[in-house]
């Protein structure tokens, strides 16, 4: 004899509101900040490039990206802010002196989580821009600071690091995580 179902303990919902509630489960927090933690504690370094009028200055830093913290939000599309925060250590060069700088700062990225045919979840995430990376730079000395402006360092610390997170998010391990192929996944896990 087949058993009723209780209606009070399993409400049936639309197939609207479960699509809403399996893309609001499928894309948690904790699920993206898993597709981004091989970002966190990563350190690379760049340079010397050269900078400056006349392209004098050689700037080399080693940069450290640290736990991101991510902000989501649930409206019509469902949105991350994902806040990636950096230090580096610069050194510009003039042949003749050479300055160290600290920088701090954080990169900012937006992603929207998406569906597409036949039946995929994608989180597209916005290529990172300068304008995306913001930082505070701190120097010792007053010619520092002169150098600072004249060199262009902000403006090649932010150029540089956000080219570096558009190849980083680029890598096959990020786009296999923002690109799921849902119909795949239930198929493997209903073969008997």
């Amino acid at each position: 004899m087949t058993e009723l179902r209780d209606e009070a303990a399993e409400p049936y919902v639309s197939y609207e509101e479960f699509g809403r509630r399996f893309l609001e489960y499928a894309a948690s927090p904790e699920r993206i900040e898993g597709a981004f933690e091989k970002l966190t504690g990563e350190a690379f370094e760049f340079g010397p490039i050269a900078a400056g009028p006349g392209k004098l200055a050689k700037l080399s830093a080693a940069v450290r990206l640290g736990q991101p913290r991510l902000n989501r939000e649930v409206l019509e599309l469902i949105s991350f802010d994902l806040v990636i925060p950096l230090q580096v250590d610069l050194l510009v060069d003039l042949s003749v002196d050479r300055y160290p700088f600290r920088v701090d700062g954080t990169i900012h990225l937006h992603l929207t989580v998406r569906t597409a045919a036949p039946l995929r979840v994608v989180i597209e995430i916005d290529e990172p821009q300068p304008s995306n990376v913001r930082i505070n730079v701190a120097s010792a000395s007053r010619r520092g600071e002169v150098l600072r402006i004249i060199a262009s360092v902000d403006h090649e610390i932010r150029r540089f690091v956000a080219r570096y997170i558009a190849n980083e998010i680029r890598k096959p391990s990020i786009q296999a995580a923002t690109d799921i192929d849902v119909a795949a996944r239930l198929d493997a896990a209903w073969k008997l």
